[in-house]
This record gives C-alpha cells, sequence and structure tokens, in this order.
C-alpha cells in the first residue's frame, strides 16, 4: 500500500469528474470523496472556487498538492501510484503512446468535437488545434482498430478517460457509432469500476435534483 497521504476528488454527478472517480476505482487504493452539488451552483461559491477558479470538476488534493485539469491529474494519479499498474513506467516503450493519447482528447478531439457540433467553423488549419475533425477522428478511429487499448495490449489509465468520454460521446451521437468506437465503449463500460461508480452518480444525481427542488 502506498504511503501517500489520502486523495481527496472533488466529484459531481455526470460530469468530467467521473472519470477520476473510476480511475480511483481502478487504482485500488483509499480516497475522500467531495461531492459538490452543482445544481445547487456550490461550483461558484467561494469555498469551491478556492480549489479551481475556473469552478470545474475533477480537482484532486493530495497533501498540499493540487491538480486541475482532466489530463493531468489521470497522468498525476496513476504516476502517484505505480503499484496499480495503470500508467506504463517511463522506460517502457508504451510511454509515449499512452501519455500521447491522454493529451488527445482535450487537445484534439474534445475541441474538434465541440466545433463540429455547434456548427462553428474550425480555425484555420495552421492555427487549428485538431487540424481537421475527419482527420483527428480517423487518427483515433485508426487506434482503436488496432489494438484493444490505447496504448497497445493493456488496459491503463488513458481508457478510463476514452472510456468514459465514448460512452457520453455515443450516446449523445457526437461521434458515429461505428464498430470499433462502439466496440471499445463497451470493453470499458463492461468493467465493474465503471459499473459501480455509475450506479452512485445515479444516485447520487437523483439527490442533487432533489435537493434542488426544495
Amino acid at each position: 500500500m502506498s504511503a501517500v497521504p489520502k486523495v481527496t476528488v472533488f466529484h459531481s454527478p455526470n460530469t468530467r469528474s467521473t472519470g477520476t472517480v473510476i480511475l480511483m476505482e481502478e487504482l485500488g487504493v483509499p480516497y475522500d470523496l467531495h461531492v459538490v452539488n452543482m445544481k445547487a451552483g456550490e461550483q461558484r461559491k467561494p469555498e469551491y472556487l478556492a480549489i479551481n477558479p475556473m469552478g470545474k470538476v475533477p480537482a484532486v488534493k493530495n497533501g498540499d498538492a493540487l491538480v486541475t485539469e482532466q489530463g493531468a491529474i489521470f497522468i498525476y494519479l496513476a504516476d502517484l501510484y505505480p503499484q496499480a499498474g495503470m500508467a506504463p513506467a517511463l522506460t517502457d516503450p508504451a510511454r509515449g503512446p499512452y501519455l500521447r493519447w491522454l493529451v488527445y482528447y482535450g487537445s484534439s478531439f474534445e475541441p474538434a468535437v465541440v466545433d463540429k457540433t455547434l456548427k462553428r467553423d474550425p480555425a484555420p488549419a495552421a492555427m487549428s488545434p485538431y487540424g481537421d475533425f475527419d482527420t483527428m477522428l480517423k487518427t483515433l478511429s485508426d487506434q482503436m482498430k488496432r489494438a484493444p487499448y490505447l496504448a497497445g495490449d493493456k488496459f491503463s489509465a488513458a481508457d478510463v478517460l476514452w472510456g468514459t468520454a465514448m460512452r457520453w460521446m455515443l450516446a449523445f451521437k457526437l461521434v458515429p457509432e461505428t464498430p470499433e468506437f462502439a466496440g471499445y465503449r463497451d470493453r470499458m463500460i463492461a468493467r465493474p469500476s465503471f459499473k459501480k461508480v455509475e450506479a452512485m452518480d445515479a444516485k447520487l444525481a437523483a439527490e442533487h435534483e432533489a435537493a434542488a427542488k426544495k
């Protein structure tokens, strides 16, 4: 068992922080869950803005260390608990692809999906963080055809991130439900950690809805 202080995860149900909670379950270490009721506007109160001035989740606190931004959190947590084997070692050839796909989500995939969904013209290719939508999506699709997991044959923290993303992206029809995307999603959401956190989120969301109506 790691000697690091217990991590606190700041979480609101059915948001990007769901993936962080799933990652903690996959890491198999104790953690504290600090639930933020976004229906009640708790993310805009001074107490939470002191954690993340942008009023977003996830955020994690580990002793004096405070980390925000999804990609940074996943890298940090997987490296914090190396015994869980959720991140390739620095000397492992899979480390590069692992980091690539963790960062690709926030740097290329999500900005491209947001632009397309909102029917916004992308920036000129020289300025666009993702180039063009079709190339961005084909790059991801080709990787998912190549191996069962994004860094190769071994499940990693990158797959927690992309598993949660694909579940929502396909549910809301923001990307096409191709065999590779649907198959990848199905493999991820079948894991016990996904099922456990999904049930927890459903309960929390119902509690937050009820509280908002009072």
